[in-house]
């Protein structure tokens, strides 16, 4: 019997995981099944356990769940315990180890895929949720200028610039806090797109040549990528790279290999704008 994967999530509907895990299988020829499974808000915990017992091998994990499963874990890797928040889980009988791929993924999509490496860059972080949790320290890895996390609730992403306090602070903040600010970088980790709203972010954040990236996708820009745009971001992109390169991390994490992404990247890419 093929080994079984899944990705938990709500929405899920749209997801390209499965597409994706299935190329990488193919690729790697690993024997795979991966699935999308739509969890009840308040279900998760017994969607994860009901998962594992069936015999699932491992899992990742899409809002709004990440802080939740970090929850679940009888062990973490250093990144998703620093992270708080977890994105791929393995089941091993009663253990279970939680990683998060997250800032993998947005930093090789970044450096690599979009040739814009984060050292000595402006960098603002939109969101404070569990999708902002696990890139805040690869991107202090990476040596930025300096790093703004604002949400909402400016108290949310206080707490979580103290949780990654060291010899490189990052600074948390409210939106309203923003005016007056420049950035070379900004990365909108909110699920705002996802209802097609927009973060209220003033004019003025996005500095000459900048790049705005946003971790969602659609064939349509995004309102916050539509947002840049406006105000002038010389570069857009979608979260569709590290949506792969994640992917890929996680791959390797289960099945020890790490798939080639760019062949991936462009299938997807094409079947996203038809």
């Amino acid at each position: 019997m093929s080994d079984r994967y899944c990705v938990f999530g709500n929405p899920v509907g749209h997801s390209k995981s499965p597409a994706i895990h299935a190329a990488f299988a193919a690729q790697c020829r690993q024997d795979i099944r991966y699935e999308a499974i739509l969890v009840p808000r308040d279900g998760f915990a017994e969607s994860v356990r009901d998962f594992a017992a069936a015999g699932g091998r491992g899992a990742n994990v899409t809002l709004p769940f990440k802080e939740e499963a970090y929850g679940l874990t009888t062990r973490l890797s250093a990144r998703a315990e620093l992270a708080g928040a977890v994105n791929t889980m393995v089941f091993h009988h009663a253990d279970v180890f939680g990683d998060n791929t997250d800032g993998a993924g947005l930093l090789f999509d970044l450096g690599v895929n979009l040739s814009c490496p984060i050292a000595g860059k402006r960098v603002l972080l939109l969101g404070a949720g569990g999708a902002a949790r696990g890139v805040v320290g690869p991107l202090l890895d990476a040596r930025p200028a300096n790093l703004v996390i604002a949400n909402r609730a400016a108290a949310r992403a206080e707490d979580l610039a103290q949780r990654f306090a060291g010899a490189t602070s990052p600074v948390g903040c409210g939106y309203t806090d923003l005016p007056g600010m420049c950035f070379d970088v900004v990365i909108n980790a909110t699920s705002a797109s996802l209802g097609g709203e927009l973060p209220p972010l003033p004019s003025g954040i996005f500095a000459p040549g900048s790049l705005a990236y946003d971790m969602m996708y659609g064939r349509e820009a995004t309102p916050f990528l539509a947002f840049a745009a406006q105000q002038g971001a010389a570069r857009l992109a979608d979260g569709l790279g590290m949506l792969v390169e994640q992917a890929a991390e996680a791959f390797l994490v289960w099945r020890g290999i790490r798939p080639a992404t760019a062949p991936v990247l462009a299938m997807l890419r094409v079947a996203l704008e038809r």
